[in-house]
């Protein structure tokens, strides 16, 4: 099969459109053939290994898993010996630890679920990571309840574009920051009100909101404390990808506990799981048309690289998908 494949660490210079063996499959597994591939600043971790505490996960001096990508919603081709959730032909979607660039991967069906009939395989494939992320920040980062006033950094990101429709869903107030170009994207969302952070910090109006989830990773957190009521909850989602040093912007997440501490408010750092269930909570709503994915790109699997790229030039509108056809026509990348 075709995949995008890395031998070390680097730019995207490094990436290559090879021919490599089809995954086998082990007795809990499912064999996906991919349509669509979610891509998310895991991606570019795993692709530079930066910040370099990531190496520790990821491998020390090369990936341990050389194809990328973890997002993806495709078409089951073979199951395992004890599965029995999932037959031939199923729609589905959920991540894989065996990488997504591929025309197969695959998958634990732990980490699977029927994809929502409503969404096409682009739209399916940006929910796994970006949209359990969102649903986790909210249900159980922020406890979010009804009557709450939210804030969402990062509104038009892959992961705020998800939290701003589900704080919605939840029954809060929704407040948005993003930049001037996506203001009308992120009130089509959901939220009442819109910060324009080229024209206003998120402490504009003072601490007013009980919940405050920071998908954007660069703001100090004395500065996002202002922006929060006297017991709120602040969520941190996300280190910013392209930070320095040897933990980059995840440093934030390991002090907000401790400043915690001293503090009545609740800082707290998400490390997001990858379970079927958070995938099936977000399908009932996404069917009931509650919830729905933003993409703001497709590109080609041989133009992965592109794609990558894209996202780390900053701030897209949604979420980039890579898209699984014939691959006749597509050429390596190297």
């Amino acid at each position: 099969m075709k995949a995008i494949v890395q031998d070390m660490y680097g730019s995207t210079d490094v990436l290559q459109l090879r021919e490599v063996d089809q995954p086998s499959i082990g007795a809990d597994q499912v064999l996906v053939q991919v349509r669509a591939a979610g891509v998310d600043p895991g991606v570019w971790v795993c692709m530079t290994g930066r910040p370099y505490g990531a190496r520790v996960a990821f491998g020390l001096t090369r990936p341990r898993v050389a194809v990328r990508g973890r997002a993806m919603a495709g078409v089951v081709a073979a199951v395992g010996a004890g599965v029995s959730r999932f037959q031939l032909g199923d729609e589905v979607y959920g991540t894989s630890a065996c990488g997504t660039f591929a025309e197969y991967t695959a998958a634990s069906c732990k980490r699977l679920a029927l994809k929502p009939p409503r969404l096409s395989f682009e739209q399916a494939a940006a929910v796994p990571i970006s949209g359990v992320t969102a649903l986790e920040c909210v249900r159980d980062g922020g406890r979010v309840q009804a009557g709450q006033k939210v804030m969402v950094i990062g509104a038009a990101g892959g992961i705020g574009s998800f939290a701003v429709q589900i704080a919605k869903a939840f029954g809060a107030s929704v407040t948005g920051v993003c930049s001037t170009g996506k203001v009308e994207l992120v009130r089509s969302l959901g939220a009442e009100d819109v910060i324009d952070y080229t024209h206003a910090e998120v402490d504009r109006d003072g601490p007013r909101y009980d919940v405050v989830i920071d998908t954007a990773g660069c703001r100090p957190l004395s500065l996002l404390r202002r922006a929060l009521t006297p017991r709120g909850t602040l969520v941190l989602a996300g280190g910013g990808h392209d930070a320095g040093g040897l933990l980059g912007g995840y440093t934030r997440q390991m002090r907000a506990p401790l400043v915690s501490m001293f503090t009545s408010q609740h800082l707290r750092g998400l490390a997001s799981k990858e379970r079927a269930q958070e995938l099936e909570e977000l399908g009932r709503l996404i069917e009931s048309g509650t919830v729905t994915p933003v993409v703001d790109r497709t590109y080609p699997l041989a133009d992965a690289p592109d794609a990558i790229r894209y996202l780390a030039e900053g701030h897209p509108a949604g979420k980039i998908i890579i898209t699984l056809g014939s691959m006749a026509d597509q050429m390596p990348c190297d």
